[in-house]
């Protein structure tokens, strides 16, 4: 038998080129520009908040959290319900601790004792919740990337099934992890608190109001939602 010849391989881009880098940049930048005029042609509100931001970059706040996956996103969530942002970081902190300066696994979450999370700062319920998940993923009854590849709507539904799981835990995974362009989460009181002031309400907007408001937003209510916490964080600094 002759020597095996392999094929000649596609001359496509390789993913950890710089030309790759530059170009994926080059395109997402050319995405959020698309987006923005969009928001901008839609909305007078959103308008006067991307005016006052031209250099906005709605994922900068994500570089002050720790990596994260999807079950990373879901803990962050999961750890976050009723806490302000501040308090939420200092028990990530404390739960990096715990795993030698990163976010567990699902396996790694299971194999430590729930006393030690407790002391971290989570509550029993939490803790009850993030293992729930965890041994979903574990035992195969979820997948990460089936999750990953289900349209939104799916996508929540399979995670809310999980008790201690809501509308707002789901739809923050699907905004951090997932990078998902047209999420709002309607039931986030600080978002609530932005169109209230942005729009100059008279009253705390309900969840229905706020989806209500987005839909002239889609499909970029991701977008439109940075703004509005920006414009609102930007509002309470106290350098201000």
């Amino acid at each position: 038998m002759g020597s095996r010849v392999d094929p000649p391989r596609p001359r496509g881009r390789d993913p950890r080129s710089p030309l790759s880098t530059t170009v994926d940049a080059v395109n997402r930048a050319t995405s959020l520009q698309e987006a923005r005029s969009q928001l901008h042609d839609a909305d007078p509100v959103l308008a006067r908040l991307i005016d006052a931001r031209p250099d906005f970059d709605p994922r900068a706040w994500m570089a002050q959290l720790p990596p994260m996956d999807l079950y990373g996103a879901l803990l962050f969530q999961i750890v976050g319900q009723q806490l302000s942002v501040a308090a939420t970081r200092r028990t990530l902190e404390r739960i990096r601790a715990l795993f030698g300066g990163h976010l567990p696994s699902p396996a790694e979450l299971l194999g430590i004792d729930p006393g030690s999370l407790r002391q971290a700062g989570l509550s029993w319920r939490k803790i009850g919740t993030l293992r729930g998940l965890a041994e979903r993923l574990s035992d195969g009854r979820l997948d990460v990337d089936v999750l990953s590849g289900l349209p939104d709507e799916e996508f929540m539904a399979a995670l809310t099934a999980i008790s201690g799981i809501g509308p707002w835990t789901a739809q923050g995974a699907l905004l951090i992890a997932l990078q998902r362009e047209d999420v709002v989460l309607p039931g986030d009181l600080a978002l609530r608190k932005a169109v209230q002031s942005a729009y100059q309400l008279d009253h705390l907007p309900s969840q229905q109001e706020v989806i209500t408001i987005a839909e002239k937003w889609r499909p970029y209510r991701s977008l439109a939602t940075s703004y509005l916490f920006s414009a609102a964080f930007d509002a309470t600094s106290p350098s201000l």
